[in-house]
């Protein structure tokens, strides 16, 4: 089942910023949220119908420049109960530093286009977080099927993970998280100083090549 049929057993309080992805566009749910006084911000599906009602802002940009350059007032439309219906939203374009363009879709008329922009950004960042933490802590599946399970899973995660970036900042490393996190494993067990092991470990070792079945050289044979 997707993740977004989850969406109508949510029930966030009345001010709340809900942040999603754009494979997360359920228009009806959004009007009911709209309704309920929850807010949200949300990337807008390439194929969405969009219908621009008013153009609210507009600003060209040049080649080497980022952030806002249009914003239009926008309806999008839904069935609900079998009938067609008209979600009212704003839509603002942005283009961050390497040059990407995003469209972004919310139902918060009051905040800046700059802050709409900026909270998907922290959206970014919380995915990313939690790709790494995936990654280099093993948390492809959890131990419990319980609530209480999966969220002691995650905290331990959480804070194995600022642990070693507090060592990672001590040690004014350059490795990187994932190298640092192998040799944290590595050493795991070992009675030695996690700055130490650090700095001066690696992931991996030179292998040591060892003759085997030659013939002594001169200078062996007079040793003996």
């Amino acid at each position: 089942m997707h993740d977004k049929k989850f969406l109508q057993h949510l029930h966030p309080t009345k001010g709340s910023m809900l942040v999603f992805d754009k494979a997360y566009n359920y228009y009806r749910q959004f009007a009911e949220w709209t309704d309920e006084g929850v807010y949200f911000v949300c990337r807008l599906k390439d194929n969405a119908k969009a219908e621009v009602q008013e153009t609210l802002y507009e600003k060209p940009l040049a080649k080497d420049e980022h952030g806002v350059y249009r914003i239009t007032h926008i309806h999008l439309r839904y069935k609900k109960d079998k009938r067609e219906k008209i979600l009212c939203l704003r839509l603002v374009y942005y283009r961050d530093e390497q040059g990407r363009k995003y469209k972004f879709i919310t139902n918060n008329w009051d905040i800046t286009a700059e802050e709409v922009a900026l909270i998907y950004k922290y959206r970014w960042t919380i995915e990313t977080t939690f790709k790494k933490l995936k990654q280099n802590f093993q948390l492809h599946f959890f131990y419990s099927d319980t609530e209480n399970g999966i969220k002691t899973q995650v905290w331990c995660t959480l804070i194995a993970h600022l642990l070693l970036n507090v060592i990672r900042a001590l040690s004014k490393s350059k490795k990187a998280f994932s190298t640092v996190a192998a040799l944290m494993r590595i050493h795991l067990i070992s009675h030695l100083d996690l700055i130490w092991v650090v700095t001066e470990g690696r992931r991996f070792y030179p292998k040591r090549t060892t003759s085997r079945n030659k013939s002594p050289t001169a200078v062996q044979i007079s040793l003996f």
